[in-house]
């Protein structure tokens, strides 16, 4: 979200008579914490009962994914999402109420389940200013090929970083740190301890009996599959909408 400031779309938007808001599925203390230590220079809105969620769809303006499940963020109790979490999205309106812009995430395990890009600042400014420009156009059609900014890896990779995050037992989500948290984990690092742990096998089957440490290997991935199969279930993978299939309703 600060690319949006550091961009300098956030002037322009604000220059063009218009404003910027986050919105959460976090409370408004939550919502407001984030605001003031990530300063991304615009408001955030706490909407932990789905409320704004819930009035985009009945309005029809557009249909948010949340997910109820949020064991994966189980290592910060702080966290709060009463209703699960919601899924990225952008929606821009006039004045008068037309769409002049929407884009939401369908998550699905080649986005990391939603924790992939967003649209770019520039990108989504240049269609809203399309819009603005043409006062007596209809509503904007859900964007469903947006130019994203950020870099999105591998399912396998994602999941192969967050094993090793939580030890290789369990895959283990990263922490969004707060003011005076010891440094979070990142892949860099979590790809070191991937290098460390092959290299260890390596060496146990140069050095030992194969047999037992194939069983030694059998039996970790025994241990693991627990994991990954919880790991799974936690993360959304929804089917890519159609015209014949109808857009969920959370």
């Amino acid at each position: 979200m600060r690319s949006f400031r550091k961009s300098g779309v956030l002037d322009e938007i604000r220059a063009a008579g218009g404003q910027v808001f986050a919105v959460t599925s976090e409370p408004q203390a939550l919502a407001s914490e984030a605001e003031e230590d990530w300063e991304f220079g615009f408001p955030a809105v706490g909407d932990p009962h789905h409320e704004i969620l819930g009035t985009l769809r009945e309005r029809g303006l557009l249909r948010v994914y949340a997910n109820e499940d949020t064991g994966h963020l189980r290592n910060r109790p702080w966290v709060s999402h009463p209703k699960g979490y919601y899924q990225p999205a952008t929606i821009a309106l006039a004045r008068d109420g037309r769409v002049l812009y929407r884009w939401r995430c369908v998550p699905q395990w080649k986005n990391m389940s939603g924790a992939g890009g967003r649209p770019a600042p520039r990108y989504a400014w240049g269609h809203i200013e399309a819009r603005l420009a043409d006062p007596g156009g209809d509503d904007a059609p859900l964007d469903e090929h947006a130019e994203l900014a950020g870099s999105q890896i591998s399912w396998p990779y994602f999941l192969l970083i967050l094993f090793a995050h939580g030890w290789f037992l369990r895959a283990k989500a990263f922490p969004l740190g707060r003011p005076g948290d010891p440094p979070s984990a990142n892949s860099g690092k979590m790809m070191r301890r991937v290098a460390v742990f092959v290299a260890a096998w390596v060496a146990a089957f140069l050095l030992l009996p194969a047999q037992w440490v194939a069983l030694a290997l059998g039996a970790w991935a025994l241990a693991a599959l627990p994991g990954l199969i919880e790991i799974h279930r936690q993360f959304q993978n929804e089917p890519d909408p159609t015209p014949e299939t109808p857009e969920p309703v959370p």
